[in-house]
């Protein structure tokens, strides 16, 4: 949470993180899904009680708090364990009515997504993936996400270029790129035409996207 705030304070204006459920079915953030017990050991958090966390373990709800205090505010969410996806939705309902428009659910099974959207027509759901794993092709991929009412398509920096960007566009589809870590980088991602960026470093993304607007 410490880190949350200190994006915020810096400019950020989306958070990310990913999403694991407790065997009491308590959504938590968390990047490994593992906790240590021991040196030696470590046990997945799907197989423990959320009592049984770390305290600097957040739960999701913790975050969504933070979406209340702050309007403008975006969470994109990848989703490590299928079971997160009803956890996840209705912890959002119960935080606001307001917040599915800035919560952003990522997976890399478009055939998960459909079955989510069927099941949660409000939700904002993204195709999280590499180019490579697009076996037909990005425009394909781009229709049967507009099809299938899948927000965004979101893959690693290098994977994108202008024309993707341009394609993805002309489905209507939001294009996402993440590990954009250096300046250039930033700055190169912007100029393509993103509609959102990933970062380890908020300070740069800040500075990138004030070049952009000068």
């Amino acid at each position: 949470m410490e880190a949350f705030h200190l994006a915020i304070r810096l400019g950020a204006t989306g958070l990310e993180s990913d999403v694991w459920v407790t065997n009491d079915n308590v959504a938590i953030l968390d990047h490994d899904g593992k906790i240590q017990v021991s040196r030696l050991r470590s046990r997945s958090i799907r197989d423990i009680s959320s009592g049984q966390l770390p305290t600097h373990i957040p739960k999701l709800t913790d975050v969504l708090e933070l979406l209340t205090t702050y309007p403008n505010l975006q969470l994109s969410l990848d989703i490590k364990d299928d079971n997160a996806f009803s956890q996840t939705l209705h912890a959002i309902d119960d935080a606001s009515s307001n917040l599915s428009s800035r919560v952003w659910l990522c997976h890399p099974n478009k055939a998960v997504l459909q079955r989510e959207r069927r099941s949660f027509s409000d939700a904002r759901l993204v195709n999280s993936v590499r180019l490579n794993s697009i076996r037909e092709g990005v425009e394909v991929r781009c229709a049967s996400l507009a099809n299938d009412g899948i927000d965004a398509l979101n893959m690693r920096f290098d994977d994108w270029n202008g024309g993707l960007v341009t394609l993805a566009h002309r489905f209507s589809r939001f294009a996402f790129g993440w590990n954009l870590q250096h300046g250039h980088e930033l700055r190169a991602g912007l100029r393509m035409g993103l509609d959102g960026v990933f970062s380890d470093h908020v300070d740069r993304m800040v500075a990138a996207a004030a070049e952009r607007d000068l």
